[in-house]
């Protein structure tokens, strides 16, 4: 874990950039499904105080990132029912900000989208790489889709998300199959076609979910 002290001094700084931190290792796996989480040794190895990892860990408990045991505070573990119920929230989510996009999105975003679809092209070979490239792409869409209260549900999915272990692209055919399926997503939402951009939406998550249930077939 990096230092979370630099960039500001105020406990709530300090709080949001421990909370950001644990997240990003769940997210990477660094801090494993069921995984005790001690706050003295964060504080430490994040080099703040326990006030501000209490206040992160009491967020992460709250987002249901960690959870609460007898032997102490874990990462929390996310059950087969629990990912088709998160993936089907993730669709309807996904479908509304493509739709959205297609009708509020500026020039300017809809280049960004362009931009982002090419570099996840070229990065094939780099699971991780393509898993925040993709992320970023996703968060683009919301951006460009204009609509406050649907950043705020999908923010609050993607801290679930996070409870997933790897990523879908450790499948060699998720990577190829993504790139046709976002270059329908931008070009439905250069078109200014919400119907064709939500469809395209929902199917890349459909085919995100099946990828990521064989996933974990293999784990």
């Amino acid at each position: 874990m990096a230092d979370a002290t630099a960039g500001g001094d105020d406990g709530l700084s300090r709080a949001q950039r421990v909370y950001e931190r644990l997240k990003e290792d769940i997210r990477a796996g660094a801090l494993r499904r069921g995984e005790r989480v001690r706050e003295e040794q964060v504080a430490r190895a994040l080099g703040v105080s326990r006030t501000p990892v209490r206040e992160a860990l009491a967020r992460l408990t709250a987002r249901g990132l960690i959870e609460a045991t007898p032997a102490g505070l874990v990462v929390a573990t996310i059950s087969r029912p629990q990912t088709l119920e998160l993936y089907a929230m993730r669709e309807v989510l996904e479908g509304s900000a493509a739709r959205f996009a297609a009708q509020h999105a500026a020039p300017s975003e809809i280049a960004m989208l362009d931009r982002l679809s090419s570099a996840f092209e070229t990065a094939f070979g780099d699971a991780g790489r393509l898993a925040e490239l993709n992320r970023r792409f996703h968060s683009a869409i919301v951006d460009a889709a204009h609509n406050r209260y649907l950043v705020r549900m999908l923010d609050e999915l993607s801290d679930a998300l996070a409870l997933l272990p790897g990523t879908t692209f450790q499948l060699a055919e998720r990577g190829p199959l993504a790139v046709s399926e976002h270059a329908a997503i931008v070009a439905a939402i250069a078109a200014r076609d919400p119907d064709a951009a939500e469809r395209a939406a929902r199917l890349h998550i459909q085919r995100a979910q099946e990828a990521r249930l064989s996933l974990l077939q293999l784990d």
